[in-house]
């Protein structure tokens, strides 16, 4: 199942380049897409993937997103598109990915909107608290915009909670509305009634 490609005899020692099969990636992604994961940084799949030269990884990993057994989400980050484990809440899981290592929350716009009260805005943005970079980035599964926040992890932790079935930890309304003015955002389309029902 392995394919093997021979480096030409002028090349300092001649060894053997181990480049990833199609079988072989649709086997792994597969044993991961039971593991309940569907979403992948480079050196995730590296580790999946050893090759003897970062050349022969990129080669494969190249063939795989042509061939369609993943797709680039963005830089540094796939999707297997065929998984049984992927659902509504990819977005999350690739938004986990890009800034791991940091502590990060949906609020904003995003839990606003999931409270209803909010108005008019993009229904394929994720807004995002993070302890990490600030930054914008466009997926084919929608919109993905970090905020950094400077709060102390202890703050985070006490106004943001975990869902069963979510990755990502989410926010209260009141909250989200406190993210918003925070970062400077517009808040005349907040539902103030129905803001102070959520408390």
């Amino acid at each position: 199942l392995v394919k093997w490609t021979k480096i030409p005899h002028n090349w300092d020692n001649s060894v053997h380049l181990k480049i990833m099969t199609r079988n072989e990636a649709i086997q792994k992604l597969a044993e991961w897409d039971r593991k309940g994961r569907c979403v992948f940084a480079t050196q995730d799949l590296a580790r999946l993937f050893p090759a003897d030269s970062s050349g022969a990884f990129n080669k494969g990993l190249d063939r795989l997103v042509k061939t369609g057994i993943l797709r680039r989400a963005c830089r540094g980050v796939y999707v297997n598109p065929n998984a049984a484990s992927r659902d509504r809440f990819l977005p999350e899981r690739i938004a986990l990915i890009l800034r791991r290592g940091e502590y990060s929350y949906l609020s904003l716009e995003s839990m606003l909107s999931e409270f209803g009260v909010i108005s008019q805005i993009p229904l394929d943005r994720l807004t995002v608290m993070t302890t990490g970079r600030r930054g914008e980035y466009r997926t084919p599964f929608g919109v993905i915009e970090f905020n950094h926040t400077k709060r102390p992890v202890s703050d985070i932790l006490k106004h943001s909670y975990r869902v069963e079935g979510r990755p990502m930890r989410i926010t209260d309304a009141y909250t989200a509305w406190r993210d918003l003015k925070r970062v400077g955002r517009n808040t005349h389309l907040v539902d103030q009634e129905a803001l102070y029902e959520h408390g």
